[in-house]
C-alpha cells in the first residue's frame, strides 16, 4: 500500500513561458503528480490561470494591482516530472529537525546561514502568529530547537512597515548582524532591506521607492571586501536593478537591467570573486530571453558573460533562478531551472571568469529521473571538493532530491524527498544547502513534514572545520573564525604563520592576520585536534 499522499494523472497542463512571462495552454501527455490539500488558496491569487493542484509552485513575476494581492504572485504551474527510483548513496544520515505549522512560519524558500553563535538562521515566505501570514525570520539550533525572531506583520491591508514575504535567505556580515530582504512591504510597498541580530533586534535599513525598476528584491545580499552590501531587485515586468548599501546604511543605485539584452529579473544574490568583481545571474533577458550570467565591477560596469539558450535546442539550459559559487579552481558553478538536455529539466554548469560555459549535467537524463529535476537553489562546494545541491522535483516521488556532483560532472543522488511515510522528511526544496562547521549539511523544504515545510540535517560523514569571516584581508585585519568546540584552542595560524587570538566562545575566535602571512588555509588547534578552514584565506596587499 502506498503511504505517500499523491496520485498520478495524465492530462493537459498550463505551461509557464519564462521568456514572455505568461501562461499558455500547452498539451502535454505525461505522468505527473497531483497534490491533495496543499494550501491551494495560499498560492493562487488572481484570474484562475492554472489549477493549483500541481506538484510544484513556481515563483512568477506579476504586478500588484491593489493591496489585496501579493505584489508579485506566487502562481502555480505544473512541472512535468518523472516518477523516479533513486539509488541513495551509502553512509548518510537524514534527520528532520523541525516542521513548520504556520504559527511559527510556513514554506521556507531560502537557504540557511550559520551565525557566530553556531546556530542556523533562515526565513519563511509565509506564516507567523495571529494570522499575519507575511513571513518570519527564525533561528534554529543544530539539534532542532527553533525560535521565531521576527514576524512580518501588516496594519490593515496596506501598511507593512518592516516589509513582508522574505523570499531570500540571510547574509552574515562581519559585525555579526544578519542582513536580509523582503520582496514586498516597506514604506512604499516595494520591498525592503533589513538587519537583525541573533537575539532578534530588528532594524529596517531601506525601503524601496517607485521608479528605476526598484521593486521586489527576491535575491539576498552579499558583503564585499570593503564592507559594503550589494543586492538585486527583480524589477517590474522586464528589468531589475543592482544596489549597494554601506555599513552606515547609505543606499545607492548601481545598475539597471533596462535594455534586457544584458539580462532581466535577477532573482539571486551575487558572489564576489577573487578578482574583486561581482558575479551573478538573471532569470530572463539576454539575446534569447532565457537568462544570463554577468560580471560587474563594484563601481557598476556590467558585462554579460553568457546568454542561455545559445546552443541548439537549448542544451545549455535556461532560467537560472540560482546564483553562483566560485569553486576552488577559480571557476563559477551554478544551475538552470529549465531546458538543457534530457527532458528539459534544468542543468548544472561551470563557467570561467571569462565566460566559457560547460554543461556538467542535464537533469532528468537518467532513467525515470533518478537524478532529480528543476534545481532552483545555489550550489555549495563542501570540504571534500564536491558540489552539493537540491532539485525541486524528480526523485522517487517527484518531490525533489539532494545531490552531489563532482567538478567534472559526475552526479550522485543522495536523498529523494517524500521517502518517509506521509512525507515527514518534507518535499520540494526551493532552498539549497549550507555546510555548517560541524560538517553536516542543513537545508529546508517548502512543503510537507508534519506541517508546511521543514528544516533538516543531512550528514555524509564529513568532519568539522573552521570558517573565516571575511575570507580575505590584509596583514593586521581583524578576522572572526567560526567553528564548533573551540573552547581551549591553543593555536591559530594563517598558512603556517602563527597569529594572536582570543577565544570568544565555543563557536567564535577573534584574530588578526599576522605579519608574514600568505594566502592559504587557516588552521586552529583545539583539544580535539586541528581544524582547517573550508576555504583558503586570501591575503591582500
Amino acid at each position: 500500500m502506498d503511504d505517500h499522499p499523491h496520485t498520478t494523472e495524465d492530462h493537459s497542463i498550463s505551461r509557464f513561458n519564462e521568456r514572455n512571462r505568461d501562461f499558455s495552454p500547452t498539451s502535454h501527455i505525461a505522468s505527473r503528480m497531483i497534490v491533495s490539500g496543499v494550501h491551494k488558496e495560499a498560492f493562487c491569487f488572481e484570474h484562475g490561470i492554472v489549477v493549483c493542484d500541481a506538484l510544484v509552485l513556481f515563483p512568477v513575476l506579476a504586478m500588484r494591482k491593489d493591496r489585496t494581492t501579493i505584489p508579485w504572485k506566487i502562481a502555480c504551474a505544473a512541472l512535468l516530472l518523472c516518477v523516479a527510483a533513486a539509488i541513495p548513496s551509502p553512509a548518510q544520515t537524514y534527520t528532520t529537525l523541525f516542521s513548520f505549522d504556520v504559527t511559527d512560519g510556513s514554506q521556507p524558500y531560502s537557504s540557511l546561514v550559520q551565525g557566530l553563535d553556531g546556530n542556523l538562521y533562515g526565513t519563511t515566505l509565509y506564516g507567523g502568529p495571529q494570522s499575519h501570514d507575511n513571513g518570519t525570520v527564525y533561528k534554529i539550533t543544530p539539534s532542532g530547537v527553533l525560535a521565531t525572531l521576527e514576524v512580518f506583520s501588516c496594519i490593515g491591508n496596506s501598511n507593512c512597515p518592516n516589509g513582508e514575504f522574505p523570499y531570500a535567505g540571510l547574509a552574515l556580515a562581519t559585525d555579526g548582524s544578519l542582513y536580509g530582504t523582503a520582496m514586498a512591504g516597506g514604506a512604499h510597498n516595494r520591498g525592503a532591506v533589513f538587519k537583525i541580530s541573533s537575539s532578534g533586534t530588528f532594524t529596517l535599513v531601506h525601503s524601496f521607492v517607485y521608479g528605476r525598476q526598484e521593486c521586489c528584491p527576491y535575491g539576498g545580499l552579499v558583503q564585499v571586501a570593503n564592507g559594503d552590501l550589494y543586492g538585486t531587485n527583480a524589477g517590474e515586468a522586464l528589468g531589475g536593478t543592482i544596489f549597494k548599501i554601506t555599513p552606515r546604511s547609505n543606499y545607492s543605485w548601481v545598475y539597471c537591467f533596462c535594455s534586457g539584452t544584458d539580462g532581466a529579473a535577477p532573482y539571486a544574490a551575487m558572489v564576489q570573486g577573487t578578482d574583486a568583481n561581482l558575479y551573478g545571474t538573471t532569470v530572463n533577458g539576454g539575446a534569447n530571453g532565457d537568462g544570463t550570467v554577468f560580471k560587474m565591477t563594484p563601481s557598476g560596469t556590467l558585462t554579460a558573460l553568457y546568454r542561455f539558450c545559445s546552443q541548439t535546442n537549448c542544451t545549455d539550459g535556461a532560467n537560472p533562478y540560482a546564483g553562483l559559487v566560485q569553486g576552488s579552481d577559480g571557476n563559477f558553478y551554478g544551475t538552470t531551472a529549465n531546458l538543457g538536455g534530457g527532458t528539459h529539466s534544468g542543468t548544472v554548469f561551470k563557467i570561467t571568469p571569462g565566460g566559457a560555459l560547460t554543461t556538467l549535467h542535464a537533469f532528468c537524463s537518467q532513467t525515470n529521473c533518478t537524478d532529480g529535476a528543476n534545481p532552483y537553489a545555489d550550489l555549495i562546494q563542501a570540504i571534500d571538493g564536491n558540489f552539493y545541491g537540491t532539485t525541486l522535483g524528480g526523485g522517487t516521488y517527484n518531490r525533489g532530491t539532494v545531490f552531489k556532483i563532482t567538478p567534472s560532472g559526475t552526479l550522485t543522488t543522495l536523498h529523494s524527498f517524500c521517502s518517509q511515510t506521509n512525507c515527514t522528511d518534507g518535499a520540494n526544496p526551493y532552498a539549497g544547502l549550507v555546510q555548517a562547521t560541524d560538517g553536516s549539511f542543513y537545508g529546508a523544504t517548502s512543503s510537507y513534514g508534519a506541517g508546511v515545510g521543514t528544516v533538516f540535517r543531512f550528514s555524509v560523514g564529513l568532519g568539522p572545520f573552521v570558517e573565516s569571516l571575511p575570507t580575505s584581508g590584509n596583514v593586521g585585519a581583524a578576522i572572526k573564525i567560526l567553528g564548533t568546540k573551540l573552547t581551549g584552542t591553543t593555536a591559530v595560524s594563517f598558512n603556517g604563520i602563527a597569529a594572536t587570538f582570543t577565544v570568544v566562545s565555543g563557536t567564535e575566535i577573534m584574530t588578526t592576520v599576522p605579519s608574514g602571512a600568505t594566502t592559504g588555509f587557516v588552521t586552529v588547534t583545539t583539544p580535539s585536534g586541528k581544524l582547517k578552514s573550508n576555504k583558503k584565506f586570501r591575503v591582500t596587499p
